[in-house]
């Protein structure tokens, strides 16, 4: 496997990701090439101070760096010798087998949909992010990439998650459904009943519209949305587990008392603390493009990126393109063939 991952999109510098680099070959004999995009200079000093001298790393100069503070497109024109972009075209001329970049998220999904474009019958692609719960993990799709949607794209996000459930997170008959403001058929915009219609349509396990509090409850393992929505969810959730963390803490230590019984439980807490730690995975694909291709954190620690490295070896072991393609084409096919409501008998 030939990955390449853009050095200069995080928030801790190169040092942080080329020790993730670092530590995934150490693990993962099945990469063969692992290119570094970025800034010559800056890779060569983080390779000196982390000890990465694997062969198999190969630095590719990019003198430019597409910021947080950028706007997606315009950032891209003015920019042509940006590491996302450079990053984007070795996918795409073949150089190698999928990327991953700790960048600018509209930056990474504008240059992969104007390079790399959708796969067939594809029309826009999501972010499939997992987020675990106390007894199941569920994929959240579409958790940023494509904000306007149509029903056709949420049915497509709902075959794609359906296959990163089952493939990567081993779910045999994942439970797909839309999340809505209730779980009547008549509730929701015009937007999500529409693509409910589709989904009954399609070949998925699907159980209808999902609320919010259904997240955690192990009722369902495919959370499908458009991209507003799911990056508000995304984000509120991150909040939340970071603000109860430093809440729970500032309770526990008003007393004696208290701390005792944290003694007790901090098995427990640690547990629970690991399973929620963003790390676990480092990062979620851009699924529906003609290439694999990752986001990363931006704030990746090493531990992430050599996650992020493991997860983006699996979707390849999986040949999850070539599952959604076939998946959506049978789709479309289904659907465009069924009668619709106005048409005479």
């Amino acid at each position: 496997m030939r990955i390449v991952l853009d050095v200069m999109g995080g928030d801790h510098g190169a040092e942080t990701i080329i020790e993730g680099a670092r530590l995934a070959l150490q693990s993962r004999a099945s990469i063969t090439q692992l290119f570094l995009v970025g800034r010559a200079e800056e890779i060569e000093a983080a390779i000196k101070h982390t000890g990465c001298r694997d062969p198999r790393v190969t630095i590719v100069p990019a003198t430019e760096v597409l910021t947080m503070e950028d706007k997606p497109v315009e950032g891209l024109r003015r920019k042509k010798d940006c590491s996302i972009l450079r990053a984007v075209e070795m996918l795409k001329e073949g150089l190698a087998d999928a990327m991953i970049s700790p960048g600018n998220t509209g930056g990474i999904v504008a240059a992969s949909i104007i390079r790399l474009r959708p796969l067939p019958g594809v029309d826009r692609p999501g972010i499939a992010t997992v987020i675990p719960g106390p007894k199941n993990e569920f994929v959240l799709l579409d958790s940023g990439a494509s904000v306007e949607c149509r029903p056709a794209h949420l049915l497509h996000f709902a075959i794609m998650g359906g296959i990163y459930s089952r493939e990567i997170l081993g779910y045999n008959n994942p439970r797909v459904g839309i999340l809505s403001n209730g779980t009547e058929a008549n509730k929701g915009t015009e937007l999500t009943q529409e693509a409910c219609k589709l989904c009954q349509m399609a070949d998925l396990n699907f159980i209808g519209n999902v609320e919010g509090h259904d997240l955690f409850h192990d009722r369902v393992d495919v959370v499908v949305c458009d991209g507003f929505i799911g990056n508000i969810v995304l984000k509120t959730l991150e909040s939340f587990a970071k603000g109860l963390g430093g809440w729970v803490k500032d309770e526990v230590s008003k007393n004696p008392k208290r701390m005792l019984g944290a003694m007790l439980v901090k098995n427990a807490l640690r547990t629970i603390k690991r399973r929620i730690d963003p790390d676990r995975r480092g990062g979620a694909p851009l699924l529906g493009l003609n290439g694999t291709v990752f986001k990363a954190h931006g704030s990746a620690s090493a531990l992430a990126i050599t996650n992020a490295i493991g997860e983006c070896t699996k979707a390849l072991q999986h040949r999850l393109n070539q599952m959604i393609e076939s998946e959506v084409a049978k789709a479309n096919e289904h659907i465009g063939n069924a009668p619709t409501a106005n048409a005479k008998p």
